[in-house]
């Protein structure tokens, strides 16, 4: 694909794309901002990119699959685990509108400024990145609307479902190996109980 837009074209026609919200979304986050110099040829590719650091640019399906699964809203306020290069991140902000805003925590010092770099190339401004332990959350802007983690865990870390509000929703890949994990959306209820729906098998970077 030789564009942003044949790329949304592509994940639209195979279902992957439902939503308005987030067609527009992907339409405003050109993917060629988010990718390394060497890889840009491959920008609209529906193929996982290396950005260093040992850490992947997901595959636009699996970004357009979490990002309906989100069921965001406009002025959400959202955490992201796993910065990578800030491209999931921009899609969300977009989707959510400037009254929203995207909280997305990095381990990765070097990461963490890419992804912020690329949101302000992308004219992304309301997705702010900061370098820290994703799996201890980002207790200073919680509670969130929605919680998004795009690395693979064996567990659902604790600071994340108590970060998450009552009524909202949290995505995540889930499994013993990272390389055979499944991806589940998880509802928290009124009173704390949790309601975990898994959606499909995927292959993701663990979670440091």
């Amino acid at each position: 694909m030789k564009s942003n837009g044949a790329l949304v074209s592509f994940l639209k026609a195979r279902g992957l794309i439902k939503s308005r919200r987030v067609r527009r979304a992907f339409e405003a986050t050109d993917r060629r901002h988010f990718v390394p110099d060497e890889h840009k040829g491959q920008a609209y590719e529906d193929a996982p990119q290396p950005i260093g650091e040992g850490q992947t640019i997901s595959a636009p399906h699996m970004v357009a699959i979490m990002t309906e699964e989100l069921k965001l809203g406009k002025g959400h306020r959202v955490l992201e685990v796993g910065s990578g290069s800030g491209y999931q991140a921009g899609v969300i902000a977009n989707a959510i509108g400037p009254g929203g805003k995207v909280f997305s925590i990095e381990r990765h010092a070097g990461l963490c400024g890419i992804a912020k770099a690329n949101c302000r190339k992308a004219g992304v401004r309301n997705a702010f990145f900061h370098h820290g332990d994703g799996k201890l959350g980002f207790r200073a802007n919680a509670p969130y609307d929605r919680i998004i983690v795009t690395a693979a865990a064996k567990e659902i870390p604790p600071a994340l479902i108590e970060q998450l509000k009552e009524g909202s929703t949290l995505v995540m890949p889930l499994g013993e190996q990272p390389q055979m994990a499944t991806l589940v959306a998880i509802e928290k209820k009124k009173g704390g109980q949790l309601e975990m729906k898994e959606l499909l098998g995927v292959r993701f970077v663990p979670l440091v």
